[in-house]
C-alpha cells in the first residue's frame, strides 16, 4: 500500500450510474484533470471535506461493467485494483450503484467486495425510483452484502452528508473491510491461486485470480513475471474464459434472489416513459430524422445565442488596443502588444461564446440520456462503413475537439473499427474550425433568414454535413483496405431519460472551455509574437525598397498622411519575412484562389486550425487597416490590387471553407493519433490523405466557380 497524508477515495461504478455527478458534488471546484501514467485516459481527482477536520482526495475512475475489461478505459480500473503498489490504489471505495439497474450493477459490486477493500455502496437515483414506485430495502441489502449501503440522490443531493459521515467513521475506525464472499472458486481456480499466491506474495485470493486472468497486459508485471505467471497457470490447467463465465453466472445466482426479495413495483406499467420515448427516438426511420433535426437546432442556437457576446468581445479587444496605444509610447513593444498579442488573441477569443454553447448543448444531450440512443441507433449503419455504434460518440465529440474524440475511441474493443474511427474522426468539423467558418461564411452567405432559419446557420450545418459525408466516405475506403477481422457486437446499457443535472453540465463546460482558452491561447500567443516579428521585419534591402516605393506612390497619388501610412505598412508586410514565405508557396495555392497572405495563415494554422483567424488579425493589423475595424471587417475590405475585386469573394471564400473542412491542420491531433496507435505510420497517412482531399476539393470549387 502507498503511504499518504490524505486517504484516497475511489469512485467506481458502471457507465451512466451518476458517478461523475457525485464526484462534482464531493469536490466542487477543487478538481484537477490530467492523465493516468502512461495512457491518455482522463484522470479526475479532487479534494473533499469529510467533516471533523478530515480531508480526502477523491479519484473518479472510468466507468466499467466488471473487472474483466473490454476497453482501455476499463483496463485502468483493473490495473489499479490488482496492484496495491499503484500510486492511484484507493484506501477506500465508494461504489455508485444505479437503483434502476441494480442487478447488472451488483456484478461489479460483488467483485469489489471480494477484493476486501474498505467500501461503501451508494445507491443513486433514489429520487427517480421513488417517482417510479420502485421499492428498495437498503438495510436488507446491507445485511446480505456485508457492506454499508447508503441510498442517495445526486440530483437532489439527498443523503450526501450521511454518505460522507459514514465514510469518515469507517476510515477513522479503520473498518469497512467486507466479511462476505461472492465467488465460488472452481478446482482449477483454487489450484491456480495456490500456485500464484506465494510467487506474487499476494494476500487476497480474488486479486490473485484476476492477475492470472490479466497478467499478459498488466503494466505492473515485467516480461519475466508474465512468463512465470503463464507457466504457473498452465500447470494448474487454468482456462481464463471458462473461469470468467462460471464466475459471472455464480455471482448472479447469489445476488439475484436478494433483489427478487427486496424489489417490487406498486404500479406495474406495461410500458415505462423511457420505453415510450425510445419507440419514437430510436425508430428506424424517424430516429435519424430526429437526430439531424436536433443537430440542426444545435447549430441554429449556436449562431443565435452567440451573436451579441461575440460583438461585445470584439469591441472589448478593439477598446483594449486603443487604451494601450494611448497609455504607452509608440515603439516596437507597443506595436507588439497591439498588432501581435491583442490582435492575435482577440481574433480567436471572440469565438468563445460559440464554443461554450456547443459544449453546453452537447453536454445537455449527454445528461438527458440522448447520446446513448444515438450510439445504439447508428450501430448497424456504421458497421457498413467499418465503424462501430460507439464511433458516433467520437464523431459527435469531434464537433467539440478531435483530441478527446480520438481518446474516446478506447471504448471500441475491436482494434480495426477503432483505428478506422481514429483515422476519420478529424474530418468532423471541430470547434477550432468555428472561427474560420464564422469569418468566411459571411463572405459566402448573406445575413438573414429563410423560412425562419438563419441562412448562415444553415450554411454552417451544411459544412458539418459535408464533413460527415467525407468521414463516412473515408471510412468506407479504409474498410476496404484494412484486413477484416471478426465482427464486433455492441453491448451497452441505455440509461433512463432524466432531467439534466446542471452542475454536471457546468463543470463539463467550464473544463472544456478553459482547456480551449488555455491550450489555444498559449499556441496563439506564441505564434502571434513570432508572426508579428516575421511580418514587421524583413531583409533590409527589401524593406528599404518598400519604403522608397511607398513614398513615391504616395506622391504620385497625392495621398493624405493616413493613406500614406497604410500604403507603407501594406508594402512593408509584403516585403517582410512573412511576405516572402507567403509568396514562396503562392504558386502552389494560387489555383485554389489563395494569395500570399492566405498562404501565411495556412502555414501558421498547421499548429492549430483556429490560429488562421488570429493570423489574419495580426496581418491586417500590421497591414495598416483602420484600427477600429474588426478582423472580419478588415478581411472584407481587402481588394486584389490587380483585378480590383474583393480578395474574399464568393469563389475564394468557398474554396477556403472547403479546404478547412478537409485539411488536417492540428499538430495536437496528429500527436494524439500517434499516441493512441503507438506508431507514426497512421498519423502520417492521416495527414497525407486529408491534405490531398483538402487541396483537391478546394481546387475543384475555385476552378468551377472562380
Amino acid at each position: 500500500m502507498v503511504q499518504r497524508e490524505k486517504p484516497v477515495i475511489a469512485l467506481i461504478g458502471n457507465p451512466n450510474c451518476g458517478k461523475s455527478s457525485l464526484f462534482n458534488i464531493l469536490t466542487g471546484l477543487r478538481q484537477q484533470v490530467g492523465n493516468f501514467p502512461g495512457v491518455t485516459v482522463d484522470k479526475k481527482i479532487g479534494a473533499t471535506d469529510l467533516g471533523q477536520g478530515t480531508y480526502a482526495d477523491v479519484l473518479d475512475l472510468p466507468g466499467t461493467y466488471s473487472l474483466y475489461p473490454n476497453s482501455t478505459d476499463e483496463r485502468i480500473v483493473t490495473e489499479i485494483l490488482t496492484h496495491p503498489g499503484n500510486p492511484n490504489y484507493p484506501d477506500f471505495i465508494i461504489y455508485v450503484l444505479d437503483v434502476m439497474n441494480m442487478e447488472r450493477h451488483l456484478l461489479l459490486a460483488s467483485q469489489l467486495i471480494d477484493l476486501k477493500i474498505p467500501m461503501v455502496i451508494a445507491i443513486n437515483m433514489t429520487d427517480i425510483a421513488d417517482k417510479e414506485g420502485l421499492k428498495y430495502d437498503s438495510v436488507y441489502l446491507e445485511k446480505k452484502l456485508g457492506v454499508k449501503v447508503i441510498p442517495i440522490s445526486c440530483r437532489e443531493e439527498r443523503n450526501i452528508d450521511v454518505l460522507k459521515n459514514t465514510v469518515l467513521q469507517l476510515i477513522k475506525k479503520n473498518e469497512g473491510i467486507p466479511d462476505t464472499s461472492f465467488h465460488s472458486f472452481s478446482r482449477a481456480d483454487i489450484e491456480t491461486i495456490e500456485k500464484l499466491k506465494p510467487y506474487l506474495e499476494e494476500t487476497n485470493d480474488y486479486r490473485t485470480l484476476l492477475i492470472a486472468h490479466h497478467h499478459d497486459w498488466l503494466k505492473s508485471k515485467s516480461a519475466a513475471e508474465k512468463i512465470n505467471i503463464k507457466n504457473l497457470t498452465d500447470q494448474a490447467h487454468f482456462e481464463s474464459i471458462k473461469s470468467q463465465i462460471n464466475e459471472t453466472m455464480g455471482r448472479f445466482s447469489k445476488f439475484t434472489p436478494y433483489l427478487r426479495h427486496m424489489q417490487s413495483k406498486d404500479d406495474l406499467k406495461s410500458e415505462s416513459l423511457t420505453d415510450a420515448i425510445d419507440n419514437v427516438i430510436t425508430h428506424r426511420i424517424f430516429g435519424p430524422v430526429i437526430f439531424f433535426g436536433i443537430m440542426l437546432l444545435v447549430f441554429q442556437l449556436i449562431f443565435s445565442w452567440s451573436e451579441y457576446p461575440m460583438t461585445w468581445i470584439e469591441d472589448a479587444f478593439v477598446w483594449g488596443e486603443q487604451v494601450v496605444k494611448e497609455f504607452l509610447p509608440d515603439g516596437w513593444f507597443t506595436r507588439l502588444l497591439t498588432e501581435g498579442v491583442i490582435a492575435g488573441l482577440g481574433g480567436i477569443m471572440v469565438f468563445i461564446p460559440q464554443i461554450l454553447f456547443l459544449f453546453l448543448l452537447i453536454s445537455f444531450l449527454e445528461e438527458v440520456g440522448y447520446m446513448s440512443r444515438a450510439v445504439f441507433m447508428f450501430d448497424k449503419l456504421f458497421q457498413k462503413f467499418g465503424l462501430n455504434g460507439r464511433s458516433i460518440v467520437a464523431l459527435v465529440s469531434s464537433g467539440a475537439c478531435a483530441i478527446p474524440a480520438i481518446m474516446s475511441t478506447r471504448t471500441i474493443s475491436n482494434w480495426r473499427e477503432r483505428l478506422i474511427t481514429i483515422m476519420v474522426t478529424p474530418l468532423i468539423s471541430c470547434s477550432a474550425r468555428i472561427p474560420v467558418y464564422t469569418v468566411l461564411i459571411g463572405f459566402v452567405v448573406p445575413a438573414g433568414s429563410i423560412y425562419g432559419f438563419n441562412q448562415q446557420g444553415l450554411a454552417f450545418m451544411g459544412l458539418y454535413l459535408l464533413s460527415i459525408v467525407a468521414a463516412l466516405g473515408s471510412a468506407s475506403v479504409f474498410n476496404l483496405i484494412l484486413k477484416k477481422e471478426d465482427h464486433s457486437y455492441l453491448m451497452m446499457e441505455l440509461p433512463i431519460y432524466k432531467p439534466p443535472l446542471w452542475k454536471n453540465i457546468f463543470f463539463t463546460v467550464k473544463e472544456k472551455v478553459l482547456t480551449f482558452i488555455i491550450e489555444a491561447g498559449k499556441v496563439i500567443l506564441v505564434i502571434s509574437i513570432i508572426l508579428w516579428f516575421l511580418a514587421s521585419y524583413g531583409p533590409k534591402a527589401d524593406m528599404a525598397q518598400a519604403e522608397k516605393q511607398a513614398i513615391q506612390l504616395a506622391e504620385d497619388r497625392n495621398l493624405d498622411e493616413t493613406s500614406s501610412e497604410q500604403l507603407l505598412a501594406s508594402l512593408k508586410i509584403e516585403n517582410s519575412y512573412a511576405g516572402h514565405l507567403g509568396k514562396f508557396i503562392e504558386p502552389v495555392i494560387r489555383p485554389l484562389g489563395f494569395d500570399w497572405k492566405i498562404g501565411i495563415a495556412l502555414i501558421t494554422s498547421f499548429a492549430a486550425r483556429e490560429v488562421f483567424v488570429g493570423t489574419m488579425a495580426t496581418i491586417y493589423s500590421i497591414g495598416g487597416t483602420e484600427d477600429e475595424a474588426t478582423v472580419r471587417e478588415r478581411m472584407a475590405a481587402e481588394v486584389n490590387p490587380i483585378t480590383g475585386r474583393p480578395v474574399y469573394g464568393f469563389a475564394t471564400s468557398l474554396s477556403l471553407l472547403v479546404f478547412y473542412v478537409f485539411a488536417m491542420q492540428c499538430m495536437s491531433t496528429l500527436a494524439v493519433t500517434k499516441r493512441e496507435t503507438k506508431s507514426w505510420k497512421w498519423p502520417v497517412i492521416q495527414f497525407i490523405y486529408m491534405s490531398l482531399m483538402a487541396y483537391t476539393g478546394s481546387l475543384l470549387v475555385y476552378q468551377i466557380l472562380g
